[in-house]
């Protein structure tokens, strides 16, 4: 399973806020907001800042994409 943090850039947009607004609204770290912007791993209390700051559930902001070689193993395998 990947991560993707696409709707949280949609919702941004739709918010008209920058990244740099949510990053210093939310207290994280730039480190932090370039890990969402690869779609890499954050720690749950950065989602929670976000969410806070962006009055949102966790699923608003992201999804799990199935890895499609994991889909085709359990195929196989199932």
């Amino acid at each position: 399973m990947k991560t993707s943090y696409k709707k949280l850039w949609k919702l941004l947009i739709d918010r008209d806020m920058t990244k740099t607004q949510l990053r210093k609204a939310a207290k994280i770290s730039s480190s932090s907001l370039a890990k969402l912007g690869k779609d890499e791993n954050v720690t749950t209390s950065v989602l929670a800042k976000i969410c806070g700051v962006l009055n949102c559930d966790v699923s608003d902001i992201m999804e799990m994409i199935p890895d499609e070689a994991t889909e085709s193993e359990d195929e196989v395998n199932g």
